[in-house]
């Protein structure tokens, strides 16, 4: 059996799971409500194709590691429909961390590179973490939650200790 005829059954095989998923439960998931994602995807993934093709151009690597995270995170975003946006949104400053890293990886490691890389990353984690915070806070309410947390730093004083007391 050729690799080509394989690849080409299953891209047939994902194809037709897709359309009998669609028939079974009336969601179309080809219509531009769900696919519109695929105009920010497709020009990320070019300037990564074409940079893997020819490994010369550098710099196509930074628009294309950037435009490919936001895609996946807009499909991700539209096939949630935009529950989990306001967890997602730091992926936006972490798009830019992510095409400065492939820069850095394929273009000599220039150090210089992982500085703003490093501040970047830290911003989109903060961000996320405040935004994951704000989100357990609303869902367990503001009365649960310094308790909780209370308890959890309380537990962890206890217990948490490593030191090794010698009894005499």
């Amino acid at each position: 059996m050729k690799k080509g005829n394989s690849t080409l059954g299953i891209i047939f095989l994902i194809i037709g799971g897709i359309l009998l998923y669609n028939n079974f439960f009336h969601v179309n998931i080809f219509s531009m409500r769900y696919m519109w994602p695929i105009f920010i995807l497709a020009p990320g993934l070019v300037f990564e194709f074409s940079y893997f093709t020819s490994k010369t151009a550098h710099g196509l690597l930074v628009p294309g590691g950037i435009l490919t995270t936001i895609g996946i995170m807009f499909f991700f975003m539209t096939y949630t429909h935009f529950r989990f946006s306001i967890l997602i949104a730091p992926v936006c400053i972490l798009s830019v961390a992510v095409g400065l890293f492939q820069l850095y990886l394929f273009s000599g490691r220039p150090r210089g590179l992982l500085i703003p890389v490093g501040i970047l990353t830290a911003i989109g984690g903060t961000f996320f973490i405040i935004a994951a915070l704000n989100s357990l806070t609303s869902f367990v309410g503001y009365n649960l939650f310094l308790p909780l947390v209370l308890i959890i730093i309380g537990l962890f004083v206890i217990f948490g200790r490593t030191e090794n007391k010698e009894n005499f």
